[in-house]
């Protein structure tokens, strides 16, 4: 095939059909009535041309992508374009996917007509020393591949990190983006600033406009609605509700599971997250649950729990799964929200959230794995059981360390839901050397989901035989649903490499296991065990080492790092003679 024309008469109508008003669009049923397919004489003016241009096909037809390249100039863009219209006036880059089982399929169709890298290797061999750490090549040419709508959200999505997050850093992903902030910095305060706060996204950042945003309200609900931020602003209808929460991505920490024992290579599901995915803000919006009471409640019953009635989130971003395309979907259970514990929230911090952190609207869950915090939320459709979308039915399991490649099935893991406990040493960082006087400050937070709290912080100097408990004027306020930072002046005598860890216990006793093996599992997700760190402990108490100090104090030359050789010998002759004779020679006289 030359281009991406190929589709059922049955389904698509042949000739263009005019873009929908937003008051159609609002109302179509799922029937494709207001989809349309390329125009056949269309032509798409890339840089670098169309199939004619030279480029790679394979033998069954698909167009070759670039493994190496994530530049749009570098794709090969085939010929008509397909035309995936916006949806709504003011909505840029959203593409409704879910309502039209049509354009779904035709978006697939296209999808095939590319051969597209597969992941990075990034666990066997060693993890690049860059930033962006990983590019996200293919997942940059599925935006191409989409047409207008979506070609440039990698360029859009990449100008808001520059714009709204700090400039260094972590990039962990550059597209879809994800980052986290640099170690140190994210436990000076227990309130995150909005530009250190990390970032995990599963598509571009759609561009909405406030004035023209609206959120549907529809599914096993009285009263469908659909409610514009400015009726969700007005008190007068619905009180507004501010809350201290940490979110975190259940990939937090996940290098150490990578380091030790590799698992599932996708760098979009499982990039390679150190210990700062994890943030903790005041949001202000309102509850959920005071919004469905708006609607009337639900048109069938519902128990006492309300744990068979979920709520389905649906953000507008778009999002790919081994050939096919969504709308980001997730869903969590009504009992959740029927204590004010889902936000739909509009402020972070005091300011409008920004661009990538879902403006104009986003929810916030409680306690729950960062994943079901929908970003760009423009529906929420009352179900029966979970969603069977993909974020919810196929990712963010967790398995048994017996499951892997080999015999992983959906059915065989369960769905995270509740964050577990969980710290983190944040300061010194992994294999830092250290000049002390005894004592070595440790920094870090901890956290537990599903409303409970970190109610004591140990570290160990010594791998964890010997625990010091973190005193409690040094932990940050209590939250119901929020992290605690800490800090601690561990005592040190040793010198040498040693192993640093912590741990946390939450108000139910519960603690973290403690090493990566027993929390290890193919989705490499919840990396919960205790937190381990190698430091080089120089103790300036030691006679020998507060010389050693001062002889390259003299010369002015520091003892770091401790693999460069020093600068000069190791003793004198005078001095080795002496202790060799008192230490009896090398050899024994008989």
């Amino acid at each position: 095939m030359s281009g991406v024309t190929s589709f059922s008469n049955a389904v698509f109508r042949q000739k263009p059909v005019p873009r929908p008003t937003s008051n159609q669009s609002q109302q179509t049923n799922g029937s494709d009535e207001y989809f349309s397919a390329p125009d056949q004489s269309q032509e798409e003016q890339e840089p670098n041309g169309g199939i004619d241009a030279g480029q790679t096909q394979t033998d069954a037809g698909a167009t070759e992508c670039p493994p190496l390249s994530g530049a749009r100039q570098d794709f090969p863009f085939r010929h008509p374009a397909p035309n995936f219209p916006e949806e709504r006036p003011g909505w840029k880059g959203y593409i409704e996917w879910e309502k039209y089982p049509g354009k779904k399929a035709y978006g697939e169709e296209v999808l095939a007509q590319y051969k597209f890298p597969g992941p990075p290797e990034f666990q066997l061999v060693p993890i690049p020393d860059t930033n962006p750490i990983l590019e996200g090549v293919r997942w940059k040419q599925y935006h191409y591949a989409m047409g207008d709508t979506l070609k440039d959200l990698p360029d859009i999505s990449w100008k808001y990190v520059q714009q709204e997050k700090a400039a260094d850093m972590i990039h962990v992903l550059q597209f879809p983006y994800n980052g986290e902030p640099p170690r140190s910095r994210l436990v000076e305060t227990e309130i995150t600033d909005n530009k250190d706060f990390f970032v995990r996204n599963h598509g571009g950042v759609p561009e909405i406009d406030a004035s023209a945003y609206f959120v549907e309200l529809d599914g096993l609900v009285k009263h469908p609605q659909k409610l514009t931020l400015a009726q969700l602003q007005d008190e007068s209808l619905f009180p507004r509700q501010s809350n201290v929460v940490s979110l975190q991505c259940s990939g937090t920490r996940r290098i150490e599971q990578i380091q030790a024992y590799p698992g599932d290579g996708d760098e979009l599901i499982n990039a390679p997250w150190g210990e700062g995915a994890i943030g903790t803000a005041r949001w202000t919006g309102v509850s959920l649950r005071r919004v469905i009471e708006y609607c009337g409640g639900f048109s069938e019953p519902v128990d006492d729990e309300g744990s068979d009635m979920h709520m389905e989130f649906y953000g507008a971003d778009t999002y790919f799964k081994k050939g096919h395309v969504y709308n980001y979907v997730v869903s969590i259970p009504w009992r959740k929200c029927k204590y004010d514990e889902v936000l739909l929230a509009w402020d972070m911090n005091g300011s409008p959230l920004p661009k990538i952190h879902g403006f104009p609207l986003r929810t916030v869950v409680f306690g729950y794995i960062g994943a079901r915090s929908c970003k760009w939320l423009y529906r929420i459709k009352a179900i029966r059981g979970p969603s069977k979308a993909p974020v919810q039915m196929k990712e963010y399991l967790y398995y048994t360390p017996q499951i892997g490649k080999q015999n992983a099935m959906y059915s065989n893991g369960f769905s995270i839901q509740d964050m577990p406990v969980s710290s983190a040493i944040m300061t010194p960082i992994d294999k830092q050397q250290i000049v002390h006087d005894g004592f070595i400050t440790l920094r870090g937070w901890a956290y537990s989901g599903g409303g409970r709290w970190p109610e004591r912080v140990e570290v160990s100097a010594d791998g964890g035989s010997v625990w010091y408990e973190v005193p409690y004027e040094r932990l940050s306020k209590k939250y119901y649903h929020a992290w605690r930072i800490w800090s601690i002046d561990v005592p040190v005598e040793y010198e040498g490499w040693l192993e640093f860890c912590c741990r946390t216990w939450d108000n139910a006793l519960n603690t973290q296991p403690t090493y990566v093996r027993s929390a290890w599992n193919f989705d490499l997700h919840v990396t919960s065990s205790c937190h381990r760190i190698k430091i080089y402990s120089i103790n300036r108490q030691r006679a020998a080492t507060r010389a050693r100090l001062r002889e390259l104090e003299e010369i002015g030359v520091g003892i770091t790092p401790i693999t460069r050789p020093l600068p000069f010998d190791l003793e004198t002759e005078e001095h080795y003679d002496r202790e060799m004779a008192a230490r009896g020679g090398r050899d024994p006289t008989e």
